[in-house]
């Protein structure tokens, strides 16, 4: 059976295993040594949605396991080509929260900077796997007005780099974003979603730390980790350097449906996480977006699974339960 570490390459650049991930179906099948009888609707699902996984994420899932809670989030399914009722492919209506391309404000003292388009890895449940990325980012000419609307705005104390993932963006062309950020006044806050620290660790290096070291704001990174079994000895040693650097680590989670729906797997990822100076932060339901129903989790199901957490963790090892609607002030915290 073909060996995932032998497709892995955890000493080279980043850029390099960013460039080299999975994007081809059969591929993915071959090296994992699964049935070919997957491919016709793998290639059906990444049709609508492609395929992509880099190779540091996929030495951990494990070979010959179609069940694989880190492979279900990355295989394309032919349940994914199926239209359901009270999806759509905008769930959170952000077309209706952009005052320039680009630049969502949909909460009090936050503006929220689209700063590319590009992931490290294609998650299948991704609320934004229909998002115009062409037509709403900052990228080039749209960069000035998305940062003249947040200088005007006197009550944004925190801008959030968001994608895509804004860590696929070079370290220069990153910290010239965060120094023009930094120029704000008013701006005290840098926060930067990412899920390349647990996908591909080997993106924390030399360059990245010394401009997040150098930016006079504060610094927050939120993780997207799902499930324990992400988390190994390289993601491990990305995060002790960025907590090191002077960054707050927290981390989200969406609550999907074969992947992390019980409660020992939620303990086992608030705990390891805990071990690398990471937070719970939030758990998320699922946002409809068209293409990921079979991820769905009851919300009865998630507050029995969070009532649970509670009582075999400590409160600040529990993450909050919570959905995004859209037009609320902030996220709605369900318990």
């Amino acid at each position: 059976m073909p060996d995932p570490a032998a497709v892995t390459r955890v000493t080279a650049p980043w850029q390099r295993l960013l460039a080299e991930a999975i994007v081809d179906p059969a591929e993915l099948l071959r090296v994992l040594g699964l049935p070919d009888s997957l491919l016709p609707a793998a290639r059906r699902a990444a049709a609508l949605f492609p395929l992509r996984v880099p190779a540091p994420y996929l030495h951990r899932i494990r070979p010959g396991d179609a069940a694989d809670p880190l492979l279900r989030q990355v295989l394309p399914l032919d349940l994914e080509c199926e239209t359901r009722p009270g999806y759509s492919a905008d769930p959170l209506d952000e077309s209706a929260a952009q005052p320039a391309p680009g630049l969502l404000k949909k909460y009090h003292g936050r503006a929220l900077l689209i700063a590319t388009g590009a992931c490290a890895v294609h998650c299948r449940y991704c609320f934004r796997r229909h998002f115009p990325y062409a037509d709403a980012h900052t990228g080039g000419s749209r960069l000035e007005p998305a940062l003249t609307a947040i200088a005007a705005d006197p009550n944004i104390g925190e801008v959030i780099l968001s994608g895509g993932d804004p860590l696929t963006l070079s370290d220069p062309r990153l910290a010239e974003l965060a120094a023009r950020i930094a120029a704000i006044p008013h701006v005290r806050t840098l926060r930067i979603h990412s899920r390349l620290p647990v996908v591909l660790p080997q993106r924390v290096n030399a360059d990245l730390l010394a401009w997040l070291r150098r930016l006079p704001l504060r610094k927050v990174l939120v993780l997207h980790s799902n499930h324990p079994a992400e988390l190994d000895a390289d993601v491990d040693a990305a995060l002790a350097a960025l907590a090191a650097a002077g960054v707050t680590l927290l981390n989200q989670a969406v609550l999907l449906r074969g992947v992390n729906d019980d409660a020992d797997t939620l303990a086992a990822l608030s705990e390891r996480l805990h071990q690398v100076s990471v937070l719970p932060y939030y758990l998320h339901l699922l946002d409809r977006v068209q293409g990921a129903a079979h991820f769905d989790v009851p919300h009865a199901t998630g507050q029995s699974l969070i009532d649970a957490l509670r009582a075999r963790l400590p409160g600040y090892l529990v993450p909050r339960l919570v959905r995004e609607v859209p037009g609320a002030s902030g996220k709605t915290v369900i318990a």
